[in-house]
């Protein structure tokens, strides 16, 4: 067979792009194909088995439709593009999750879709649940919270909480972070199916979790209220209330649900019940909303019968899986634990073997310092050596000095008794020439008034005498060429002899006296200057005392 021939018989494809919620792929499909053919090779593609909770999604004249299964893709009312884009997302939802959700790929994709529909708003959470839902979808990013890791800042770039959310509070988005990653450390030894299995726990319960709106009307002319299928029934909501039904059909109480182009009726099981009838503004939604009722009540039906023996099969594999990554789980966790005790008891010992080093550095600092110290202190006892053997030296000659002081102060005391001695002999003689002196003045001065007294008497004795010579020669004076016998002549220069030896002898008594009292006078100076001198020498020695006592 020729090239050519090959290239003939190959069938034609057209592209398709699937777009789940995290990921995009594209697939070449034959133009024979299905619904049914793409959807299965998307869930080969993705490993999933539990296919019956999702379909394909697309959207067409702004209105989102599912892809039918059993009719070709080409054939239905699909966009016009290349490649073709197609959602692969969750159209039914279970009542349990924990329960009916067995693979982990389910449960992942649940969780991404359940968390874009509580971001996106489509689904109402209080501020309160979304910020726990948030710790747990960082527990499934992240894994355990590390202090060391994940520092402030780490989820800035992650979208976390609906805007609604954000804009109710006024809070920064540090403080959002705060709030969230104190909940997301208390999330830790939670695997990553195990967080998403929570957050799918958690949301399941809220009001507007698995439930498809559609606007209707109880007549053909007013669009006045809300019909919502989910895994439970269908429910009747008010225009303006998306939390409580007005009126819920359970699918155990309908007994069938009839669709006529845009009329949808639902029978209830009591016969003697009111049959509720709505419309809705076109066929299409009328179908849209019959399809998803089909689907929910057969899941429903399923639930409450017997598993297939492919579910069993399943939920055997889904159970051994669990125990298996429950026991996987623990044994990283234990492997993880001792890799921490490791870790700690590896930064124990760096620290301690830091804190050696350190230690063993400052021993041999402190060692450098010991020598530096002892070849200081060698020093310093040499010097001290040499200071002592100074000071014994000095110690030798100042006891030498003490004796030669205490010798010399022994003379000193010696003299200075002798110089006392002398001072007191001084002293008495001092006295002594004082009296002296007093009686010495007293003698002079009654020699001068003996010698007064003497003068006096001769005075008068020559006066008398003259008197008497004038008496008995009173011509003598008339007629001095007359000179009287010898006898008088005699006699009287004889007198005057007399007299002369008198005077004689009164001045030399009176030069004796004059000379004794200077005599007096310079032995008194002579004595004083002595004295001083005694005195002088006294002080010296009393210095020398003090002196000698301040070495001592």
């Amino acid at each position: 067979m020729s090239i050519r021939g090959l290239k003939k018989k190959q069938p034609k494809t057209f592209k398709v792009k699937i777009i789940t919620v995290d990921a995009e792929m594209e697939f070449s499909c034959e133009m024979k194909w299905k619904g049914k053919d793409l959807f299965d090779l998307v869930c080969r593609a993705l490993g999933l088995r539990e296919t019956w909770f999702f379909g394909l999604q697309y959207a067409i004249k702004g209105m989102c439709t599912w892809l039918k299964m059993d009719k070709k893709v080409l054939d239905q009312e699909i966009p016009k593009e290349d490649p073709i884009s197609f959602h692969f997302l969750a159209k039914f939802y279970p009542e349990k999750v924990e329960e009916e959700l067995l693979q982990e790929i389910t449960q992942h994709l649940f969780f991404l879709q359940v968390k874009k529909q509580i971001l996106d708003e489509e689904i109402y959470c209080s501020p309160e649940a979304t910020v726990l839902l948030a710790s747990y979808a960082v527990q499934a990013k992240y894994g355990d919270y590390d202090p060391n890791f994940h520092e402030p800042g780490f989820l800035a770039h992650d979208e976390l909480l609906p805007k609604r959310v954000l804009r109710q509070y006024q809070l920064t988005a540090e403080m959002w972070e705060e709030k969230i990653t104190a909940w997301y450390a208390e999330h830790r030894g939670i695997a990553r199916d195990e967080a998403e299995m929570n957050y799918l726990k958690i949301a399941q319960d809220l009001e507007m979790y698995g439930v498809n709106y559609f606007p209707i009307a109880q007549n053909k002319n007013h669009t006045d209220l809300l019909l919502g299928v989910d895994a439970k029934g269908i429910h009747i909501y008010s225009i303006n209330n998306r939390f409580s039904p007005n009126k819920s059909f359970e699918w155990s109480s309908i007994r069938n649900i009839s669709c006529s182009e845009k009329e949808l009726t639902i029978k209830p099981l009591d016969k003697k019940a009111e049959v509720f009838k709505f419309f809705s503004s076109q066929l299409k939604v009328n179908k849209l909303i019959f399809q998803l009722c089909i689907g929910n009540h057969d899941l429903f039906m399923r639930r409450r019968k017997v598993d297939s023996i492919e579910i069993q099969q399943m939920k055997a594999q889904a159970k051994e899986e669990k125990a298996r990554k429950k026991m996987e789980n623990q044994r990283l966790a234990r492997e993880k634990q001792l890799r921490e005790e490791a870790e700690r008891a590896k930064e124990e010992l760096e620290r301690r073997l830091f804190q050696l080093e350190d230690e063993a550095r400052q021993a041999n600092e402190a060692l450098l310092r010991s020598q530096e110290a002892a070849e200081l202190l060698a020093e310093k006892a040499q010097i001290a050596e040499e200071e002592a053997k100074l000071l014994a030296q000095n110690a030798a000659e100042a006891e030498q000095e003490r004796q030669r002081l205490e010798i010399t102060a022994l003379k000193s005391k010696e003299e200075k008794r002798l110089m006392e001695q002398k001072m007191r002999e001084a002293e008495l003689i001092a006295v002594k020439l004082v009296k002296e002196s007093d009686r010495r003045a007293k003698e002079a001065e009654h020699l001068k008034q003996d010698l007064h007294e003497a003068r006096e008497a001769e005075r008068k004795a020559k006066q008398k005498l003259l008197d008497i010579t004038r008496l008995n020669y009173p011509h003598m004076a008339k007629y001095p060429q007359y000179s009287p016998g010898d006898s008088r002549d005699a006699n009287f220069d004889k007198g005057s002899i007399k007299l002369d030896l008198k005077d004689i002898d009164l001045k030399r008594l009176s030069f004796e006296i004059e000379r004794e009292r200077l005599d007096y006078l310079e032995k008194s100076r002579k004595f004083e200057d002595r004295l001083k001198e005694l005195k002088s020498e006294i002080h010296a020695l009393k210095l020398e005392e003090k002196q000698a006592g301040l070495y001592c």
